[in-house]
């Protein structure tokens, strides 16, 4: 039965992570504990694949809570889930063969990596609410101390702090959208909620809930404060997993309990998951543009793709809501590609940028520069995800921003005048962020690996293991077959989307040419491997005239730079100076972009100075005025400690009466 052999490699994996306590004082011990994570990893991605379009299995474990047990179950949804957590753990354990002998402090990683990937399967795979908060907290928890492996740094520590803290509300927040809804239906398994779904009030409030919980674990905006800082704190391979994996365990819980647990969508629920999705694409990629930080502005870039994502959930609720059950089966689909798709270069991004950190010692964008000589296969590989993730054709990104618009197209057919309004304005915010991310990765590739060395470091890089450059190639190649066989990956979701919006995108792999039609072969279509031929063909066109008719003597000469014949090396175009014309139109306002530069008087030896002050409007108009309110509060609090058993006895009272005066309202 598939749901056992998960259940199998959860406890290996667990197995695993003990074992790696008294291992990690040995070395050779991250090649044992990557390895032996990497391999069971494999299984349950084969296992997940061959049980997405068999029908659910369910079993019931004597565990738990005295009388609860533990319920789990293997359907369509978790194995699309299950398929991409596990070829992300796959792919970072082969990475982190060469790149966690690095690791300063083995004891601090091994043991809750594995741990961490173990407590993501048992979301996936939990049929009841308390084996879902439980696998949450534990997930949140083991990735929790792999941000803080590096805990000498106190800009990790503050990270780790901030990230516990958004966790800890997240699952607060979804404990009580669990509460609610077993207040309604008398238990917590999902068999039992499903079957009783909440009505009016009380399920708009569990879908803002679950819209709130998820979401802040997932990245949307404004709650996506922990992520910039997180990621760039956890070592690179970690990193790649909370991006590429972690992110979509939040989107399936939102997806679990808004598309399956909560019944029939209302016809404006789609609205608010719509708007949040398309102002996080936008501001998410509008961060990533002001980030000197590589990794830095990968993690915004997450933000980004996660609205993307949302956009596709929220108009699959939209239609789905309005009885266009083939438009909703169109945005699902689009928005489960999206998920795969962000795990695949996502993770080949974060494996690229530990790789140029190893490899210079610095992730500081302005300092690096010419790495394409040093570092010819990591520049390869970057090149492929850079393109990938700014949706150029023939690679994955494009076909699934491309269902996702083929969706926002069918918007005229809505009947409310309120979704019909919004979803064309998500979708201008939507081709906005991919305009802005196709520059944010020009900014990022073009920093990075093109022009000169900018500093010592980046002079003198070296390439990483081979077992880091097999992980980046091999992810390199799936972003490329995934680009060209999409249909494969559409057929192969079609159960989950099937068992969600009650239909399925037409099967696609019967289809000439491997086109992929989303709607009508009159209407629209697309063909990767076609469009493949041609980029080859005219780039083989192109290569074979020029060397036949060109000139055939070679010129070399010092690179032009506006007349000066010694070009320096900070004459360049830098990562501040390539997005300055974006902060100025769009930093300004909303992200307070202020540039101060301090220019000595003639005869002043001391360097011009140039400094860039910009301010996330979260969390300087959201979390700071909440943390003060929460001092000032536990300051006036602090009084309670000092008073007499009277008034204690009285203030125990008082909250009893007020505790079955609310139940009483509520019954």
């Amino acid at each position: 039965m598939p749901v056992i052999v998960e259940l199998w490699c959860i406890c290996a994996l667990l197995a695993l992570a003990v074992a790696a306590i008294p291992l990690s004082r040995h070395g050779g011990a991250h090649a044992v504990i990557y390895g032996g994570t990497g391999l069971i990893c494999l299984v349950g991605l084969l296992n997940a694949l061959t049980a997405l379009p068999a029908s659910p299995t369910t079993l019931a474990l004597p565990l738990g809570l005295p009388g609860l047990g533990t319920q789990v179950r293997l359907d369509a949804l978790s194995a699309v889930f299950l398929a991409i957590v596990n070829l992300c753990g796959a792919a970072a354990s082969l990475y982190a063969i060469g790149y966690g002998r690095h690791a300063a402090e083995p004891a601090r990683v091994l043991p809750f990596f594995p741990a961490f990937l173990a407590a993501m399967s048992l979301v996936l795979l939990a049929d009841d609410a308390y084996s879902f908060l439980f696998g949450w907290e534990v997930m949140s928890l083991a990735s929790w101390a792999l941000v803080l492996a590096d805990h000498r740094e106190a800009a990790n520590r503050r990270a780790a702090f901030i990230y516990l803290v958004m966790a800890s509300a997240g699952a607060f927040l979804l404990m009580l959208a669990f509460g609610l809804l077993a207040g309604s239906a008398g238990s917590v398994a999902f068999s039992v909620l499903r079957a009783h779904a909440p009505e009016g009030v009380l399920g708009a409030v569990v879908l803002f809930l679950a819209l709130a919980g998820a979401g802040s674990k997932a990245g949307l905006f404004p709650l996506h404060a922990w992520l910039p800082l997180a990621h760039p704190a956890a070592p690179s391979h970690v990193s790649a997993l909370m991006s590429a994996g972690m992110t979509k365990v939040a989107v399936y819980g939102f997806v679990r309990i808004a598309f399956d647990l909560l019944g029939p969508p209302e016809w404006w629920w789609g609205m608010p998951v719509l708007a949040i999705g398309a102002a996080t694409a936008v501001l998410g990629v509008l961060y990533a543009l002001m980030q000197a930080d590589l990794k830095r502005a990968l993690a915004f870039s997450t933000i980004e793709n996660i609205g993307i994502i949302f956009v596709g959930l929220g108009l699959a609720l939209a239609f789905s809501a309005n009885g266009m059950k083939a438009a909703g089966a169109l945005a699902l689909t689009a928005a489960l590609f999206h998920a795969l798709n962000h795990a695949l270069f996502k993770s080949l991004l974060f494996f690229g940028a530990g790789a140029v950190l190893h490899g210079t010692g610095t992730r500081d964008m302005e300092r690096l520069g010419g790495l394409i000589h040093a570092m010819p296969v990591t520049a390869f590989a970057m090149l492929v995800a850079c393109a990938a993730i700014s949706a150029l054709p023939p690679l994955n990104g494009f076909v699934s921003e491309w269902l996702t618009f083929q969706a926002i197209l069918l918007s005229p057919d809505l009947p409310a005048w309120g979704p019909k309004l919004l979803v064309p304005a998500a979708g201008a915010l939507l081709a906005l962020a991919a305009a802005l991310a196709a520059a944010c990765f020009v900014r990022i590739y073009g920093t990075v690996f093109l022009g000169r060395p900018r500093s010592p470091a980046a002079a003198q890089a070296h390439e990483v293991e081979r077992w880091s450059l097999a992980a980046m190639l091999g992810l390199a190649g799936l972003c490329v077959l995934a680009g060209i066989l999409p249909g494969v990956v559409i057929d192969a979701v079609a159960p989950a989307v099937q068992a969600l919006v009650d239909a399925r995108m037409p099967p696609q792999a019967g289809t000439a040419w491997l086109s992929i039609i989303p709607v009508a072969e009159s209407r629209s279509s697309y063909n990767g491997l076609l469009v493949l031929l041609f980029v080859l063909g005219s780039a083989g066109l192109m290569a074979l005239l020029i060397h036949r008719f060109a000139s055939r003597a070679v010129r070399r000469g010092p690179a032009w730079d506006c007349g000066f014949p010694d070009a320096g090396l900070r004459t360049q175009y830098s990562a501040s100076s390539f997005a300055q014309p974006i902060r100025r139109v769009f930093g300004t306002t909303l992200f307070g972009a202020r540039e101060r530069i301090t220019m000595p008087p003639p005869g002043d030896l001391r360097p011009a100075r140039f400094v860039l002050r910009i301010v996330d409007p979260a969390w300087e108009g959201l979390y700071l005025p909440l943390a003060r309110g929460v001092w000032r509060l536990s300051g006036r609090m602090d009084a309670l400690q000092y008073l007499s058993i009277r008034r204690y006895l009285g203030l125990v009272f008082g909250a009893l009466v007020l505790l079955l005066l609310v139940l009483a309202l509520w019954a």
